[in-house]
């Protein structure tokens, strides 16, 4: 194990084979769907780990009308196939998202809707409830107001299963650093519990192995 896991030692690595082995115990070896990325009937961008975070780190998400306004975009991008989404996890002030553009779509251009819709969400959530929150995110430039996102977020193209599996071991165990909860599957807000039971509360995951 590496990164977070690395510090958390022994039980990072059971709880580690319970997220993301469980669904895929019965293959020996599990089929990643980016491998054939080059196939346009499914995709032509690898796999993405992706990293946005709130301007000045502000805690905007730490409401969960917040967050739901993020799942709301990543349901509306799976529902009309512009992505599959492997994991995700939203804190108080940033997320972190696995994805993959499919066919017809580029990682420019599902970044672009994700981040203006997001953003003109936030503002009238904040229009309508707090004014003086909203004011927090004012700024000074020629094509904006307001600014939501820091610009220039992370982006790391996935392209081998070591790699894939590392960064969505520490997608689900950002909770569980940052003491919001003990087992990464108890953070309502994340894609661990998917890979601990299979339940997709929010119906917009893809499995990592296919399966």
């Amino acid at each position: 194990a590496v990164g977070v896991f690395a510090a958390v030692g022994v039980r990072c690595s059971v709880l580690r084979h319970r997220l993301v082995s469980r669904q895929a115990a019965n293959s020996r070896e599990p089929r990643l769907p980016y491998i054939s990325k080059m196939n346009t009937t499914y995709a032509t961008e690898w796999p993405q780990f992706y990293t946005a975070t709130i301007i000045n780190w502000q805690p905007l998400l730490k409401e969960d009308k917040f967050k739901d306004i993020i799942i709301e975009s990543l349901q509306f991008l799976t529902q009309q196939k512009r992505i599959a989404l492997y994991g995700f996890v939203i804190m108080s002030n940033h997320i972190h998202l696995i994805w993959q553009p499919l066919a017809g779509h580029t990682v420019s251009s599902v970044q672009s809707s994700f981040m203006k819709y997001t953003a003109h969400q936030f503002k009238r959530q904040l229009q309508k409830t707090d004014t003086n929150q909203l004011e927090n995110y004012k700024v000074n430039k020629h094509d904006r107001e307001y600014q939501f996102w820091k610009r220039e977020a992370l982006n790391i193209e996935l392209i081998s299963q070591a790699v894939f599996t590392q960064k969505l071991e520490y997608v689900h165990f950002n909770p569980v650093k940052a003491g919001l909860c003990i087992q990464p599957e108890d953070y309502h807000y994340s894609s661990a519990k998917f890979y601990y039971n299979g339940s997709d509360n929010f119906n917009m995951l893809t499995h990592y192995s296919g399966n």
